[in-house]
């Protein structure tokens, strides 16, 4: 089953060619909003698109300001500047996405992709 996103202004073509590559639909916020649009427009506009936001943006993994559980699922790739990993945080986000390729698993939850694990937390 395919999942659909919505990719922040910061996910690199890479990522995104990626996920459609693996047959996800991945929509870009330059198509529907300003690139610089609030945090809070952005995500209430992949709410709109009932998309799962994908965002390089570490604000959105912070679940006192983004509570998970209001949110039809956040996925925060953790490169922090070293845009070399990109690949890895790629190939272990799409294992993920292939083991659990519903999007109700993704509802209230935010995943952070980080090379050697993704942490889930709700």
């Amino acid at each position: 089953m395919a999942l659909r996103f919505f990719a922040d202004h910061c996910v690199s073509n890479f990522i995104i060619n990626s996920l459609r590559e693996a047959g996800h639909t991945v929509l870009l916020l330059k198509e529907y909003l300003a690139v610089e649009s609030t945090d809070a427009a952005v995500i209430g506009k992949g709410q709109e698109l009932d998309a799962i936001l994908l965002s390089l943006n570490g604000d959105f993994a912070d679940i006192v300001t983004y509570p998970p559980s209001r949110f039809k699922g956040i996925a925060a790739l953790q490169i922090r500047n070293h845009p070399e990993i990109t690949p890895h945080l790629v190939q272990r986000l799409r294992r993920y996405l292939d083991q659990h390729p519903s999007p109700e698993h993704y509802r209230g939850k935010l995943l952070v992709i980080e090379v050697d694990r993704i942490r889930v937390r709700k």
